[in-house]
């Protein structure tokens, strides 16, 4: 039942994209998109190898098909931007995933693969929470991710793109603005940490942006979400006008756009099963955690040696 509920509110909000007669096209495209590429990069690999990685190039692949059905079924400069944001966020981190599928060669088989440290963390969960079956555990963790970008995720595109007639105001600029400003510096949070790790350093990397938070590169994609879910509020109001359940479900779903991402960043595949691995690894890290933030960036705190992380 746990799995169940967890999958509950993804589920209403795609149905509310569905009978939204402004969304339901669109949202359709997606779907499909989103089951014919999760199926074949990430289920039916991850069913032969019983690994869960394959979604870190499934889910950015899946933001650019978000962005694709925006730019092919919307009409206007503000569908147009929208759909750019999305494309911006897929490739980036879809084209580092493929990269890195490729290099060790992932699909090859017979070819040795290792579990990527965050999904080896859920076997831990699975195994607290009592779920015995590896099938299935692993098959839930895909198909969870590939129903996020059929309905929530997908909330801020297609409410953007139901509303043609938008003007290009303040507000949306503002929060265009945003988007960009926080999609900048989460490439410079991972440049700033390829180029610690390119140095050779056996320690932490606790220069630039990540001497202010343990994961700014999480913390600004997190941002990112939250600009497009500031970008779609205006146009969410058209929604109430063809059916105020179907709008209520809607507002739900921008509301679980910044939860959902916060929970995932943070909790579920971001910052706890890094951080489980890093202290084993780096004896300096614990003291790192007393001083730095773990997600939201403030100054660095003086601490007595010694002092527990938070």
């Amino acid at each position: 039942m746990q799995r169940v509920w967890g999958v509950l509110p993804f589920v209403l909000v795609g149905v509310a994209l569905l009978l939204d007669p402004a969304t339901s096209g669109p949202a359709l495209w997606n779907l499909v998109t989103q089951v014919v590429l999760f199926t074949v990069v990430a289920a039916i690999p991850g069913y032969l190898t019983r690994h869960v990685s394959y979604v870190d190039v499934a889910w950015p692949w899946g933001l650019v098909g978000i962005g694709v059905v925006t730019l092919l079924t919307g009409s206007g400069l503000t569908a147009v931007l929208v759909a750019a944001a999305y494309l911006a966020m897929g490739l980036r981190m879809g084209l580092w995933g493929l990269l890195m599928a490729l290099k060790h060669r992932w699909w090859t088989p017979g070819a040795p693969k290792v579990e990527l440290p965050r999904y080896r963390y859920q076997r831990r969960r699975w195994e607290r929470q009592g779920f015995r079956n590896e099938t299935l555990s692993v098959q839930y963790e895909i198909w969870l991710q590939g129903l996020a970008n059929a309905s929530v995720l997908a909330v801020p595109a297609f409410v953007v793109a139901a509303d043609p007639s938008r003007p290009m105001s303040v507000w949306f600029v503002a929060a265009l603005v945003l988007w960009a400003g926080s999609f900048m510096l989460e490439s410079v949070a991972d440049r700033q940490k390829q180029r610690f790790a390119a140095s050779g350093s056996r320690g932490t990397c606790d220069t630039g942006l990540w001497r202010y938070s343990r994961h700014p590169n999480y913390f600004f994609q997190w941002m990112q979400w939250n600009a497009l879910v500031l970008l779609a509020l205006p146009s969410l109001l058209k929604r109430f006008e063809s059916s105020v359940v179907v709008a209520v479900v809607l507002t739900l779903g921008l509301l679980l756009v910044s939860w959902t991402l916060y929970v995932t960043l943070t909790k579920h595949t971001g910052a706890r099963p890094a951080e489980f691995y890093s202290v084993q690894k780096r004896p300096d890290y614990a003291d790192y955690q007393a001083r730095t933030n773990m997600f939201f960036p403030g100054p660095v705190k003086t601490v007595p040696a010694g002092t527990s992380p938070e």
